[in-house]
């Protein structure tokens, strides 16, 4: 099931990367994640808080070792650098937050160096969902939605939320791919999938990447004219996931 559909975490919580971080290091190893959420990994200090961060934690990650979206998660946890992780947890959140799959236009458009106003953000939430949040509600969500972009490398400074572009490299660019790929995308739509959008690097860059990522047999690409083609054979039987 698509996660998107249900209630968006980001009218209360963000992407909350330091706690997953910590259940991911903690639960990885024997895929552990229910032991992780039960001994309190993320460190909540009341029994209310621990249950509110571990229910909206598998809201945005699912934390369910037999779907192929978290079991891709996995695989690009335990291969990334350290550096990628935050980038990679954003963009599964994305395919199950609608309030943050929403902001990715203005982020990725807000050019490098220049402030971005929470205002542009509630206005970009209000345009999607008119008079559905009271003025204290938008403030809020678009704080939270700074926020989870601040923590994936995108915004910069506690106060002036600076757009900036962190360092992406081609393992971060095979899973975006992956899971526009997981949804049924292919070709050049897998080109134009959400997932590469947030990333915010040209479409030479992303090639780019792409033909590194083959080289290493992350994934299969072919590029010709307009027509292209991307396939993981190796990477999803290695996973455990079959069929296209």
């Amino acid at each position: 099931m698509h996660m998107s559909s249900a209630k968006s975490i980001h009218t209360s919580r963000t992407i909350m990367f330091a706690e997953l971080s910590r259940i991911m290091f903690h639960g990885i190893s024997n895929n552990s994640f229910e032991k992780s959420f039960s001994d309190n990994v993320a460190g909540k200090l009341s029994k209310s808080n621990q249950g509110k961060t571990n229910r909206y934690l598998k809201q945005l990650y699912g934390f369910d070792i037999s779907d192929p979206f978290f079991n891709s998660f996995i695989y690009f946890w335990k291969n990334a650098i350290e550096s990628q992780h935050a980038l990679i947890s954003l963009l599964l959140a994305i395919r199950n937050d609608y309030l943050l799959s929403e902001s990715i236009d203005l982020i990725i458009n807000t050019p490098i160096g220049q402030k971005l106003k929470v205002e542009s953000l509630e206005n970009i939430i209000e345009s999607h969902h008119p008079n559905r949040f009271s003025p204290a509600t938008l403030k809020s969500v678009a704080q939270n939605l700074a926020s989870s972009w601040k923590q994936a490398g995108f915004i910069f400074g506690k106060v002036k939320n600076i757009r900036v572009q962190p360092e992406i490299n081609y393992r971060t660019v095979a899973y975006a791919l992956m899971i526009g790929y997981l949804e049924g995308l292919r070709g050049e739509y897998l080109m134009g999938s959400k997932y590469i959008r947030a990333l915010g690097l040209t479409e030479t860059k992303i090639r780019e990447l792409i033909a590194e990522a083959a080289k290493r047999d992350i994934l299969q690409y072919q590029h010709a004219g307009h027509v292209t083609a991307i396939m993981f054979p190796n990477l999803l039987k290695s996973i455990g996931i079959h069929g296209e």
